[in-house]
């Protein structure tokens, strides 16, 4: 299946959750995290819900990384050059939505991709292969470029992966995981 089709499918699919059904899946996914073998790590980033995208709610995830004393890092995006800017979520972090709807901090202690061992991933779909299809802008792929390469990548996805996705360009990154709220997919 092509990424606009699929696009455009599971954004649909997301937008017939009810707002229970979202709080649900999204509590199963961090459950299912709990048992991954990443707990090693420090650097962990997590990115902060569209709510009105009905995206996987990571308030969960954030109490597990937090109850675990990991260091968070979220991102602020620039969409004139695709980048996104990293920041350590801390107890004086002042987020706000943009434009766009996405939260993201002001400001607050940058920290280089270099640091970032774990990528929490948000996605549309998913692939058997590991391949995701987001909301096509590629922020998330020029910024998982640039991480190191054992930077874990970890898709959160509720719906469970589909055969395969056509058309996948060498700067389409694969993921390592893919959690949903049954299953956790590693590729």
């Amino acid at each position: 299946m092509d990424k606009k089709t699929i696009r455009k499918q599971y954004k649909e699919l997301r937008q017939q959750l009810s707002e229970d059904e979202v709080e649900e899946l999204s509590l199963q996914i961090a459950n299912q995290i709990i048992s991954l073998d990443i707990w090693d790590k420090t650097y962990f980033h997590l990115f902060l819900p569209i709510v009105e995208q009905k995206e996987v709610n990571t308030e969960y995830l954030l109490q597990v990384l937090a109850g675990r004393d990991k260091e968070i890092v979220v991102s602020k995006s620039d969409f004139e050059t695709r980048e996104m800017t990293h920041f350590l979520l801390t107890a004086n972090t002042k987020i706000k939505k943009n434009e766009y709807n996405i939260p993201e901090p002001i400001d607050g202690l940058e920290v280089p991709v270099s640091k970032i061992e774990v990528v929490f991933v948000p996605l549309l779909a998913f692939d058997k292969m590991g391949n995701r299809v987001g909301y096509g802008k590629g922020f998330y792929d020029l910024f998982l470029s640039n991480c190191k390469p054992e930077t874990l990548k970890i898709g959160l996805s509720f719906f469970e992966a589909i055969e395969a996705i056509d058309a996948v360009i060498d700067s389409d990154v694969a993921l390592d995981f893919c959690i949903t709220p049954n299953k956790i997919y590693q590729f």
